[in-house]
């Protein structure tokens, strides 16, 4: 179990923490939403935390087989829908590095990347799509 913590701020700004390593955050709503947008806002990490936990989970499983991703970028794009206000859709496109990848080798770190806990729980309420660049 991890415990997080969150204090309001003031000017819309939030402050988290993550108790276990005292890493912090703080978002800011969107300019969209009455915000100065001057960081992620909570829907921005909401939708970070897919390639994050995709690129994790293609790492373990990379590591695993004795492959190396070091370099592959994810890039994100979201989707907002109202009534109620809520995260739509999120597109994410991975760039794989040039690595001599074979066809199947693509296959399972594509797969990998589906199975991570992110993609789990989201999967059901959020319209995603990911795509792969092999260079």
């Amino acid at each position: 179990m991890t415990t997080m913590k969150a204090t309001y701020m003031g000017g819309l700004r939030v402050e988290c923490e993550h108790e276990d390593s005292g890493a912090k955050i703080i978002t800011d709503a969107p300019l969209d939403n009455h915000g100065q947008g001057r960081s992620f806002s909570p829907t921005d990490l909401a939708t970070v935390a897919l390639p994050a936990c995709m690129l994790t989970i293609m790492g373990i499983y990379a590591e695993n087989i004795g492959l190396d991703i070091q370099g592959a970028q994810a890039e994100v794009v979201k989707e907002m829908a109202a009534n109620p206000r809520r995260i739509a859709k999120m597109t994410v496109t991975m760039t794989m590095p040039p690595k001599g990848y074979s066809e199947d080798d693509k296959k399972k770190i594509e797969r990998a990347a589906k199975t991570c806990p992110v993609h789990n729980t989201l999967k059901d309420v959020v319209e995603m799509e990911l795509k792969f660049n092999w260079l």
